[in-house]
């Protein structure tokens, strides 16, 4: 039985919609997680795909353009897609028990934003005794006031990869035979 699972995180169509405002290297990583959607489906790796409620008014609004996910990257049927309103893809969700009824160990982790949701999912899953793999290059943020987005993904990579996370790239992923019990 397969213990992995790929959870996609926030990737939303309101995160791509402002020109002005774009996602660091933000094409690149919606190519990377199509490449890991076609590699986990082949081998019939569980696909959970996170996505975010935000408020009234907010890009992320239920029910609007912005709160869909990016139809590049577009759930299948039999994808679950579970619902949050906080950084925590855990917090007041099903994620552990979706996880847990179908006895998944291993979690494989992409998407936005690097110094919120996913800071904040690793730790929790971390704590919660899963084995995370964060992939470093296949999630990503906006420049801040204090740094860029490229030293904030860096920064998180490190402070992550350093307790709460295994580190791969997504070409990890995409070699790794997952017949094969470990990662």
């Amino acid at each position: 039985m397969m213990n992995h699972a790929l959870i996609i995180l926030d990737m939303q169509l309101g995160n791509f919609i402002d020109p002005h405002y774009p996602i660091f290297k933000g094409e690149g990583l919606i190519s990377k997680i199509k490449s890991l959607l076609i590699k986990m489906r082949s081998v019939q790796i569980p696909v959970i795909y996170v996505q975010h409620n935000g408020g009234k008014g907010d890009p992320d609004e239920p029910g609007t353009e912005g709160w869909e996910i990016h139809p590049s990257i577009a759930p299948h049927k039999r994808d679950l897609v579970i619902q949050k309103s906080t950084p925590d893809a855990f917090h007041k969700t099903s994620l552990k028990s979706e996880l847990d009824s179908r006895q998944i160990k291993k979690i494989i982790i992409v998407g936005l934003q690097t110094e919120y949701c996913i800071d904040t999912t690793c730790r929790r899953a971390f704590s919660l005794n899963y084995e995370v793999t964060l992939l470093e290059d296949a999630h990503s943020t906006w420049d801040s006031d204090l740094l860029t987005a490229e030293q904030i993904i860096n920064h998180h990579n490190a402070v992550l990869g350093g307790l709460f996370a295994t580190l791969k790239t997504t070409s990890d992923v995409l070699r790794f035979n997952f017949n094969v019990n470990d990662f």
